[in-house]
């Protein structure tokens, strides 16, 4: 009984290595873009 566990182990180990290696570590969510406040009133001027 203990093999098979064992064996099981394995092939969660190695299941989850495949899947890395396939679709990259886990995904991260996406940071959000902080706004950078930008002076427009000397282009519009010229």
């Amino acid at each position: 009984m203990d093999y098979i566990e064992q064996l099981l182990d394995k092939l969660k180990d190695l299941a989850q290595k495949l899947i890395e290696v396939l679709l990259g570590p886990e995904a991260e969510p996406e940071r959000e873009a902080i706004p950078i406040p930008v002076d427009d009133r000397q282009r519009r001027y010229r």
